[in-house]
């Protein structure tokens, strides 16, 4: 039965990564989502369902349009296999539950805000708009302890990178996912998720900088590091502060 649940799982969430994508892409760009429908951005021919399996097409076309033979971004196929694999790992990890829901509305926010700062730099207000009610009333459906607990989450969230974003470290809305995910986490939650995102931003940011992948001072995006630092410490907060706490025990 579990493997079942999580294969499930996987295509539903590759199936929605492919759509994350087409959000995460075209929102920021000012492009309807609906229209024009899913085409090369090379040839502009319009895509069949033989060119939109998930991950599956990309592989098949060896990373190229099969009709002017064009290169398609790698976003597509990593956007849909990260969503299939975190929605399988939520799943696994939650059961079948209220936090489960929580954990994959998290997922679904995290990768379309991922690509379109990838992408853009940029994390489009309209998304975090569509979030923030689904969020906040799953949270009031499933909170976990006093919803002081959350709206202190969501201060100090918005607090942390508000601060930053006065000096010129990130944008505004970075400040603003921030806040919804401390919304979700609450306290000390948040502070756990922004301890792993700047671990992780920092040890990457350092690894392409010694690379020569990206030269000293130049802008990188840190809303994917605010995504990967939120559903870290939703799934494993409590094991985080425990061994932590441990280790002066």
């Amino acid at each position: 039965m579990t493997l079942i649940i999580s294969i499930y799982a996987l295509i539903c969430g590759m199936l929605l990564g492919s759509f994350y994508n087409v959000v995460g892409l075209r929102v920021p760009a000012g492009e309807s989502i609906i229209h024009p429908p899913s085409h090369c951005t090379g040839c502009n021919t319009r895509l069949t369902a033989r060119d939109l399996i998930p991950v599956v097409s990309y592989l098949l076309s060896r990373g190229h349009c099969r009709h002017c033979g064009v290169k398609v971004s790698t976003l597509y196929p990593l956007g849909e296999a990260l969503t299939g694999l975190l929605f399988v790992w939520v799943i696994l990890y939650e059961g079948i539950s209220g936090r489960a829901l929580i954990g994959l509305l998290l997922v679904s926010l995290t990768v379309i805000v991922t690509v379109a700062d990838l992408k853009y730099m940029l994390i489009p207000n309209k998304v975090l708009l569509i979030f923030v009610p689904l969020l906040v009333a799953a949270i009031l459906f499933f909170p976990e302890g006093s919803l002081w607990v959350h709206l202190a989450g969501a201060a100090v969230g918005g607090g942390i990178t508000l601060l930053l974003a006065s000096f010129g470290g990130m944008g505004m809305g970075d400040v603003k996912l921030f806040a919804l995910c401390g919304w979700v986490l609450g306290l000390p939650g948040a502070m756990i998720a922004f301890l792993a995102a700047c671990f992780m931003g920092t040890a990457v940011y350092g690894i392409l900088l010694i690379t020569g992948v990206i030269r000293r001072k130049q802008p990188v995006p840190f809303g994917p590091w605010l995504a990967a630092g939120t559903l870290l410490a939703y799934e494993y907060g409590s094991t985080m502060i425990s061994g932590y706490l441990s280790l002066w025990s």
